[in-house]
């Protein structure tokens, strides 16, 4: 088989690149070993966000009295929430299956290896390309410590099939998969801790404003231990025990199950790097600004390139990667990524922390305004959230963080402007509808 470009991965890095590659008229070829849509379709994005809007719901329901609603009992049923994200999950699947229908793409089923620089095996099936692009994503990290794998311990794989709620739960990591977990099962009536080794849960955001996320989830109940550094999980009679190191000192945890959330690393096994010599190390594949490997006509996007784990970013990089095959010239500012924590409240962030911009040794000023002091956010007892904008001392946006009720949303007003490089005055001059959660961003001071 011969076509014009073939890609590895029908997931966020994969599909769309190849339906936009068809649209240029190129044939293209894609290979999937699993199910279409990668990780974040079948095991990541899609169905912890179903859970987190049932945790979102449940809370809401609890405090529903406040708006004049009751109920005679409030009864959550983890397994018909679970239904609920499969049957949403199958839907996007087969959407995604009809896309690998469009004309000019073949998908293909099964593992890929490399026979050499233009030459992919599927079984005994030979496809030739011009170009290649590694969409293969990335593969859960597993903390080198006693007991990391015994029964009791889980990915967050399983944790969206589990078909109860656990008592106690202890969550190792607190990064976004730990968190947001943490607050589902918070909200679905587990005991939470969370074992984060980092001084600060979210270390890789702005630490004030996951200062302040840490705190809002401990008011919810959530037990944090930061700066503990988990050595051992041992079963008991009656659950599990998670020592750990907290200012140097031994201490553990009692839980009925174990969260392994310590992050993801770029699945390196996915192929035969080495065999055609694709340069790579332990953080993933390495590529330059167009994400070429050393062999020019393969390319490498998303999760396994190692440089940012998000499906979006992968998506982008691979439109890069093919207009860089096509010979097209974009505007697509890869420096610019909105990442976002669907936690209850919601964190987003865009551009540089405070930081970053210290170790940079850049002049900045930092702007705040609060939800307390939003109508809106009012009306909807939204009222914890903070917006904190960075910028230069000519005003110019550097990085924005919000806190709060829809931040994945707000977030990207933000980005907007800063892909524009507007000021912090051209974002007060703009006027907004009254009442909205987005006048939250003209306020700050």
């Amino acid at each position: 088989m011969k076509v014009d470009l073939t890609i590895i991965g029908a997931g966020p890095g994969g599909y769309e690149a190849a339906v936009k590659a068809a649209h240029s008229g190129l044939t293209v070829a894609v290979i999937e070993e699993h199910a279409c849509g990668g990780t974040c379709l079948n095991v990541g994005c899609i169905p912890t966000k179903a859970l987190c809007h049932s945790a979102e719901v449940l809370e809401e329901a609890r405090e529903a009295e406040k708006s004049g609603i009751s109920f005679d009992t409030l009864h959550f049923d983890i397994q018909k929430a679970v239904a609920r994200k499969n049957e949403i999950v199958g839907k996007l699947v087969s959407s995604v299956e009809a896309l690998m229908k469009t004309p000019g793409i073949t998908l293909i089923n099964g593992r890929a290896q490399f026979k050499d620089a233009h030459t992919i095996l599927v079984g005994e099936e030979e496809i030739q390309a011009d170009n290649i692009i590694i969409a293969t994503g990335s593969v859960t990290k597993f903390l080198p410590i006693e007991g990391a794998h015994c029964e009791g311990v889980v990915t967050s794989t399983e944790m969206l099939d589990l078909t109860q709620v656990p008592k106690r739960l202890c969550v190792i990591g607190g990064g976004v998969i730990g968190l947001e977990f943490a607050s589902i099962f918070n909200a679905f009536g587990s005991e939470v801790t969370v074992v984060e080794f980092c001084k600060e849960v979210l270390p890789f955001f702005d630490q004030d404003i996951a200062k302040r996320l840490r705190t809002s989830l401990k008011k919810k109940g959530i037990n944090f231990k930061v700066g503990a550094a988990a050595t051992g999980i041992k079963p008991t009679q009656d659950g599990y025990t998670v020592a750990f190191e907290e200012k140097g000192k031994p201490a553990a945890i009692d839980c009925d199950l174990v969260l392994m959330a310590v992050g993801r690393g770029a699945n390196l096994d996915s192929l035969n790097f080495s065999d055609i010599g694709i340069e790579y190390t332990k953080k993933g594949v390495t590529v330059n600004e167009h994400f070429q490997t050393n062999i020019p006509n393969i390319y490498a996007v998303g999760d396994i390139n190692g440089l940012m784990q998000l499906a979006h970013a992968a998506t982008f990089q691979s439109f890069h990667a093919l207009n860089h095959i096509l010979g097209k010239k974009d505007d697509i500012r890869l420096d610019l990524v909105p990442a976002a924590v669907f936690t209850v409240p919601e964190l987003a962030m865009v551009g540089k922390t405070e930081e970053q911009l210290k170790a940079e040794q850049v002049e900045y000023k930092a702007y705040k305004a609060f939800y307390r002091a939003n109508g809106k956010a009012m009306t909807m007892d939204a009222e914890d959230g903070t917006v904190k904008l960075l910028a230069d001392m000519e005003g110019h946006i550097l990085g924005a963080h919000i806190l709060g009720a829809h931040a994945a949303d707000l977030i990207h007003e933000v980005t907007m402007l800063m892909r524009y490089n507007g000021t912090i005055e051209q974002l007060k001059d703009t006027i907004h509808a009254h009442p909205s959660l987005s006048e939250i961003v003209l306020n700050v001071q």
